[in-house]
């Protein structure tokens, strides 16, 4: 009897071997805009996965199809036969922003292939070499796609001179491609089943599975996206989060389609989700291992690396009493996008709010945008800031966020600033205007290499706090679109550093408040007093806005007052009358300037974005 159980046993297990190299987890990984979206729509066409109604199925957020970009990586199962032999591909589509690399780690933490899509139009940019490399540190395999062939304006041979110095690849590894034709799909298809290896674990260890994204649904509770590495997980087992220690039982467990289509059991390589009725976020950690109570893994699979916010701002109810439903709404936020960290603050001006650390500007952008549109939160975000090091005359140092964080001047020996390491690729004719830019954001020209042809590569060091405002755009614009730009944290360097505080009526606005560069902070200050004269409404009695460093005024602008003619009754008379008529009022408007409140829009908040 003993010895059929465990003849059973291995025949189970060896079918689980054949069923595991029929099985093939792979992503894309591709610079903004190269057309990855629109190739995973076709891979979905092709394998019969869905009838494709529209474009960018896997888009499926209103703000991605706006923009018509990738924010959120989506993961789906397709079935494919070749031969008479049912492969099933597991395709996590990732963004191609440089503020949303958080994703893409996750999502290459969870393959052993990657599509490398270049645009046959644009050739290599920033962020391709970028994802590229993190690809090759997890020990991927790639396979170079070259994208937009079917276009005019493609050049496959010099683009494919550039993918094989990249990659040092054979020609004949590279496939010509067309997402919107379908041209190269099939080539594609054989060379995920031919070159990517098929998922390595043991079916008989205990569970380990890596959770690499979550969702929450208001009905089911949070839903964890998983990859099994060892052992099995059945319906109803008995399951705990590892790093956190929870303990649930897995309700329903599945495979992610276009819907998710529940199993009864999953198996070593499988990828899908767990639905456990979870109800506080806290409990689900992206990079967590999922594993069996009764059997527990010894150790916890080496996960992801914590994310580093670059770019920090407050986020502030519009009405005071919504400060609840924010921390709710984004504490259900962080689980579908991890990178995403937040802090309890008060502002004097603003009230209770939460300091929100963000990967990127863009990043803060959409963070805003899907808390208007996913859960109805209004809300004012103060101007964006990098986190610097603050070292006092005693040997202490003090990590601040905030401008109103600041110790008096008096105690700080010195200011560190973080640093970047910048990489911009672009065309020999826009080399100029970009280290001018660069130069004057007070870069440091490290070296210059060119790629191939006239494209060139620009290596610069450069304060993180320089480039969160407007850096980006202003590249995109000199260099009518062209140049592409990708960076990693470089370190804290010392900074001649001051606070800046903008007063309104002589009250200091700690949501205007801003470090800047000693060399930049008188004509910044004039600036933003321009521009907030422009943005704030009038009101019944003058409003001066002053720029000052410390206690010394460095700039000003009045915003006059709105007056009423109160003399428009006097047809005559003594003159005397009017001037009573007019003392009365003035007595008036200086009682209310003691008493008034200045209303601050929210687009004054962001005016300091909009500076030339």
């Amino acid at each position: 009897m003993k010895l059929c159980s465990i003849r059973k046993r291995v025949v189970t297990s060896q079918k689980f071997i054949e069923n595991m190299e029929k099985i093939r987890n792979f992503c894309i990984i591709a610079h903004i805009d190269h057309g990855k979206s629109t190739l995973a729509d076709r891979l979905l066409e092709y394998t019969k996965t869905i009838n494709i109604t529209e474009g960018q199925m896997l888009d499926d957020m209103d703000l991605e199809k706006e923009r018509g970009i990738t924010i959120k990586s989506h993961a789906i199962q397709m079935e494919y036969e070749r031969n008479g032999e049912k492969y099933i591909l597991n395709l996590i589509d990732t963004p191609g922003h440089v503020d949303f690399s958080y994703e893409v780690s996750r999502s290459i933490a969870a393959c052993e292939g990657a599509l490398l899509i270049v645009d046959a139009t644009q050739g290599v940019q920033a962020q391709t070499i970028s994802n590229l490399y993190m690809a090759i540190e997890n020990d991927l395999e790639i396979i170079p796609v070259l994208n937009k062939c079917d276009m005019q304006s493609a050049m496959p041979d010099e683009v494919e001179d550039e993918i094989i110095e990249l990659l040092g690849c054979d020609r004949s590894e590279i496939i010509r491609a067309s997402a919107r034709t379908g041209q190269g799909v099939p080539e594609i298809l054989d060379a995920i089943i031919d070159r990517i290896p098929h998922p390595v674990g043991d079916e008989e260890a205990p569970l380990q599975a890596l959770i690499f994204d979550s969702v929450f649904n208001s009905f089911r509770g949070i839903i964890a996206y998983f990859k099994i590495v060892n052992g099995s997980i059945k319906k109803g087992d008995k399951v705990k989060f590892f790093n956190t220690g929870k303990m649930y039982e897995a309700d329903e467990i599945g495979v992610l389609r276009m819907n998710m289509v529940p199993r009864d059991e999953m198996h070593t390589g499988d990828v899908g989700y767990i639905i456990s009725g979870i109800k506080t976020s806290t409990e689900v950690k992206v990079g967590d291992t999922i594993t069996h109570i009764a059997r527990p893994c010894e150790k916890a699979i080496a996960g992801f690396e914590e994310s580093k916010p670059m770019v920090f701002a407050g986020v502030y109810p519009i009405e005071a009493d919504e400060f609840e439903d924010l921390r709710a709404s984004l504490e259900k936020l962080q689980l579908n996008d991890a990178s995403l960290s937040f802090f309890p603050e008060s502002s004097a001006a603003l009230g209770f709010g939460f300091r929100c650390g963000f990967l990127g500007l863009l990043h803060m952008e959409i963070v805003q945008e899907r808390l208007d549109r996913e859960f109805d939160m209004s809300v004012i975000t103060t101007v964006p800031n990098v986190s610097y090091m603050v070292y006092d005359k005693q040997g202490g140092v003090t990590e601040v966020h905030n401008p109103s964080g600041m110790p008096d001047l008096t105690l700080i020996d010195h200011i560190e600033e973080p640093y970047i390491d910048a990489s911009i690729i672009t065309t020999t004719d826009y080399i100029g205007p970009i280290m001018t830019l660069c130069l004057d954001k007070r870069g440091e020209l490290v070296k210059q290499q060119f790629i191939h042809g006239n494209r060139v590569e620009l290596y610069f060091k450069l304060p993180l706090g320089e480039i969160v405002i407007d850096f980006y755009d202003k590249l995109k614009s000199i260099s009518k679109g062209y140049a592409s730009f990708d960076y990693h944290p470089a370190g804290f360097r010392p900074s001649k550093l001051i606070k800046l505080d903008i007063l309104l009526n002589g009250e200091p606005v700690d949501a205007l408040s801003t470090l800047t560069h000693f060399d930049n902070a008188y004509d910044l200050g004039r600036r933003m007093c321009e521009k907030l004269k422009e943005l704030i409404p009038r009101q019944q009695f003058d409003i001066a806005i002053q720029a000052a460093i410390g206690t010394k005024i460095i700039a000003r602008e009045t915003i006059k007052q709105v007056r009423k003619d109160v003399t428009a009754k006097c047809y005559g008379g003594d003159v005397s009358r009017k001037r009573k008529l007019l003392e009365k009022q003035k007595k008036g408007k200086k009682r209310m300037k003691q008493i008034g409140n200045v209303e601050v829009p929210q687009k004054a908040f962001l005016a300091v974005l909009k500076l030339d």
